[in-house]
């Protein structure tokens, strides 16, 4: 079995960098021809990362792990965890949408509509861009979130999960935390859409720079905030945490009034994600200042 290449980090880094300045995909398609993102946050996890397997453990058995997707889809390329890179990015919401979003209080804005669909497409073609650089330069790569049999399934512990969540990946690469609402929190807040990439390369890990999994939201580091609660419009969140199933029904409804307000078909929400003080940074101070002298805590406990 071949060794996997090792890969400069920068090199993909500024391959997600370029994509997001050059991509005529990356528009919210509106009259003023705007942009859907500018700037991405990327961190890395190795396969061999002991939280995937935590993952499996804590969320459910069809949550995969880095080498069970990739070796269901490159049978011929079949690797060991340790020969596995997870590339991982998220993409912060423009200001101008968060913005406009603040304002909203029952349906979301339409720039946050927009980038909801046309953003979200635009992510989906940053992971092919990814894979189709990485395999031009003899790396095999997918992307778990556009495999065939990627699905969502109906969970007894989380009502429903998926069998990849982006979410996850970046919180392994080092990128963010989770909040009440079960938003990730990351450097450049919560308002944001995640991407990530298996690939068969060796790139040195981002270091996670929190112990726990819930350590950048102010409600559970400090016992305060939980803005969050009365941003939603159909209290889907609470200090017991999100409802996950009222939340889907409000998504579900949210279709109509874009249809009817803003003339395509999409839909979304967000208001939890904005009008909050983990909205474009990590709220918690110590957590904060703690990431930016580059500290690392001790090692995290399992999930569960």
């Amino acid at each position: 079995m071949e060794q996997a290449g090792k890969i400069d980090g920068n090199w993909i880094e500024d391959l997600i960098r370029k994509f997001i300045a050059s991509s005529p995909l990356n528009t919210m398609q509106n009259e003023a021809g705007e942009n859907a993102w500018d700037h991405a946050l990327v961190g890395f996890a190795s396969g061999a990362d002991k939280i995937w397997q935590q993952y499996k453990e804590y969320v459910g058995a069809f949550h995969w792990t880095p080498w069970e997707v990739f070796n269901q889809h490159c049978p011929e390329e079949r690797a060991a965890p340790e020969e596995l890179t997870v590339v991982s990015w998220v993409l912060p919401q423009r200001e101008m949408v968060r913005k406009a979003n603040r304002r909203a209080r029952k349906f979301p804005c339409e720039e946050w509509a927009r980038t909801r669909i046309y953003g979200e497409e635009f992510n989906a073609a940053l992971r092919l861009h990814i894979v189709e650089k990485l395999k031009e330069a003899g790396h095999e790569a997918i992307a778990p979130m556009l495999v065939s049999n990627w699905t969502i399934v109906k969970s007894e512990r989380f009502s429903y999960a998926s069998s990849w969540s982006e979410r996850h990946a970046a919180h392994a690469a080092g990128l963010g935390t989770f909040g009440l609402c079960d938003g990730l929190i990351t450097a450049g807040g919560k308002a944001l859409r995640a991407g990530s990439v298996v690939a068969r390369i060796s790139v040195q890990p981002t270091p996670r720079p929190y112990a726990d999994h819930r350590a950048y939201c102010l409600f559970f580091a400090e016992g305060t905030c939980g803005k969050c609660i009365d941003r939603c419009p159909v209290r889907a969140i609470s200090e017991a945490g999100h409802d996950k199933e009222k939340c889907r029904q409000h998504l579900a409804r949210t279709r109509e009034y874009v249809a009817k307000a803003y003339k395509f078909e999409g839909y979304g929400c967000g208001l939890c994600q904005v009008g909050v003080p983990c909205e474009a940074t990590i709220p918690v101070k110590a957590a904060r200042e703690a990431l930016e002298r580059g500290e690392l805590p001790p090692p995290p406990p399992p999930l569960a």
